[in-house]
Parts: C-alpha cells; structure tokens; sequence
C-alpha cells in the first residue's frame, strides 16, 4: 500500500475548510471612496520593503514610513514597493495620495473581498487578484493588489509571507530578463508566479486524490466521503477564483494602455495559457472527485451485499436444523426415536450432514 503523506495524515485529524464567502466587516451606506480596512482585525506593524533596479544595478531597503517611498515614483530605475498589511489605513492613505491613486482604488485596496479583476486609470494599471498557497499544510486565501505605473510597482498584501521569493532572488541576481525589462514586465512576473503556484497546490490535490482512489478501494469508510466532499469544496474555491483571474489576464494582454509594451504582452498570452490548462485541471479533478463518489457507494453497497449473502447463507442453513430440532422438541408421548438408544447421535448426525450437503451445494453454486 501507498504510504500516507505527512501533511495529508494531519489533515485526517484538522481537516481544514476554506470559506467561500468571506464575512463583510464593512458597514454599508458609507459613501464612495471611504476607506475601511474590511479584513480581520491586527495589531502588527505593516511592513514595507523596496526593490529598486535596472540592468546594472540593485537596491534593496525597508522603509520606516510610506513618506521614505515617496522618491521612488520618479525616479528612473524600476521600483518595486511591496506592503505586508492593509490594516494600518493612515499608511495606505499616505501612499495613494502621494503616488495619485483614484480614492475608489484604495477603497477597493483595502476591501479584502474584493473579485480578481483590472482597470486602467491612464497613468497606472489597478489588478486585484488572490493568492492562494499552503501554510502549515493548510490552505491559504489572501488578497493581492498590484498597481503598475511607469517605473514602479506596488504590490499591497495582507499577511506577510507570499510566492514571490523566487522573483526577489532573480532580481537580486541578475537571472533572466526582469532586470532589463520595465515595470510590466515586473507585473507579468508576479502575475506568473501567483498563477504557477495554482500548479502546486493541484500536484498535492492529485497526491490526495490518488491517496483517496486506494483507500476507497482497500477500505471505505465514511471518513473518506467526508474528505472527498471536502475537496469538492476547495476545488470548487479555486475555480471560482480562477474564472475571474482569466478575465484579468486576458483583459491585460488586451489592454490599450502605453503601460504596457508589444513584448510583455506575449509573456501574458502565456500566463492566460496557464490559467486556462489550471481550470481545465479542475474541471477533471472534479469530475474524478464525482466518480469517487460513485466508485465508493458502489463499493459500501458491494460490501453490504457480501455480509447480507453470508447471513442469508447462515440462516438457511439453520432453517432445516431448526426443523428438526423443533420436531423432536414437541412433547408426545408416542415418538419412538425418543426412546432409541442412538437417537441423539442420530439427529446429529443428520443435522451435520444437511449442514455439509449444502454448503457444498452453494459451493457449486458459487453463492460462497
């Protein structure tokens, strides 16, 4: 048998449960462009960190104040200024002013429920779109925002921890293009890496599924249906996510904005690619999961037909046996094998030989 994997033997005992309607902590009838943080409540500091670059050259810092940002959205390098927290709004607010954002932009900034999409604003790209990775062994859901202008990118996050280590380390290093290219590109890449991890999270939806079909086979039990409608439910988490995000990398490869170059639209075209072979996995990980179902009720009622086939095999052996011990069981008077000596041997020895006779007969019958 398949050994078990380590975080899918946790989740045996926490099953985790991914919620796909988040709870709105925004009181309605504010009007347009109010800004209230909507996520759950923190007390941490928001952390901000910058990464500003060209081709030749590198700059890494943590600045102590969104004022310590303001330089870079003029500058000519390509900056990349990544927040961790959304709860602190004076921050945010600071930056919106500073960089021209739209007050409707920082509403939606800071409203954490917010659908993936994109809008143009002329002198910048607005993106929301969510993260999705494992933390612990548990699914984790997180609203990301990009804003892409000229020669920077701002990517506000609600947790600190992300995907985008592997870009951090291509830009510190000088590997691939991003160094050489503008600030959509940046997007592009950040995008790509949001969307690549999708294909992590489905690998360890296969090794689950695959774990399932052998259980399933071996020994269903009810804790494997529970399981499996479990991950109905996260599979159905991601498509709902992944059909609007579609939108938004089809909408970017498309837009008519002088933000965006020729060359990064065709790296877009193959994100979009991604996301299309990620909802075509979905749709067949949810089909499997359909037959699972199936393949475990056909199994459970197989199982329950084999124990009532031996019960029904027992009692009609018994129903002769029961027979004769009944008839020798009435109280006359006149019943002569009573009195023979080898009554009692008798008897026995015809029960056991109607018990052999037909278990050999459903032997033949193939019934056992």
């Amino acid at each position: 048998m398949k050994k078990q994997l380590p975080w899918a033997k946790k989740q045996d005992n926490h099953h985790r449960k991914v919620r796909i309607v988040r709870k709105r902590n925004k009181r309605p009838g504010l009007p347009p462009g109010t800004l209230v943080y909507t996520g759950p409540p923190r007390t941490d500091k928001v952390r901000i960190s910058v990464l500003d670059f060209d081709e030749n050259t590198v700059e890494e810092s943590e600045p102590e104040t969104p004022e310590d940002c303001y330089d870079f959205r003029d500058k000519s390098t390509i900056s990349w200024i990544n927040v961790d927290g959304l709860h602190d709004v004076k921050i945010i607010e600071k930056l919106g002013n500073h960089f021209g954002f739209h007050p409707l932009v920082m509403e939606d900034l800071l409203n954490t429920n917010q659908r993936p999409k994109i809008e143009d604003y002329g002198d910048y790209i607005f993106i929301v779109l969510r993260m999705i990775r494992y933390e612990k062994d548990e699914l984790k859901d997180e609203q990301i925002t990009l804003i892409v202008g000229d020669a920077f990118v701002i990517s506000f996050q609600e947790d600190i921890g992300d995907v985008f280590d592997p870009i951090r380390d291509r830009i510190r290093k000088g590997r691939g293009r991003v160094r050489k290219m503008g600030a959509d590109y940046l997007a592009y890449c950040l995008i790509d890496s949001l969307v690549d991890y999708y294909f992590t999270i489905l690998e360890k939806f296969g090794d689950q599924m695959e774990q399932l079909e052998e259980d399933i086979t071996v020994n269903p039990k009810a804790s494997i249906l529970k399981r499996i409608h479990e991950l109905k439910r996260e599979l159905m988490f991601l498509r709902k996510t992944l059909w609007p995000t579609r939108e938004v990398l089809h909408n970017f490869q498309e837009i008519e904005s002088k933000l965006v170059t020729k060359t990064t639209a065709i790296y877009l075209r193959d994100v979009y690619d991604h996301s299309i072979q990620i909802i075509d996995a979905i749709e067949t990980y949810r089909d499997m999961l359909a037959s699972m179902v199936d393949i475990y009720l056909s199994n459970m009622s197989h199982r329950m037909n084999e124990v009532m086939k031996v019960l029904t095999v027992i009692a009609t052996i018994f129903i002769p046996l029961t027979f004769v011990v009944g008839v020798y069981g009435m109280n006359f008077d006149y019943m002569p094998e009573l009195r023979w000596k080898y009554g009692y041997f008798m008897i026995w020895g015809v029960m056991i030989a109607a018990s052999l006779i037909m278990m050999a007969y459903f032997k033949w019958k193939k019934w056992l």
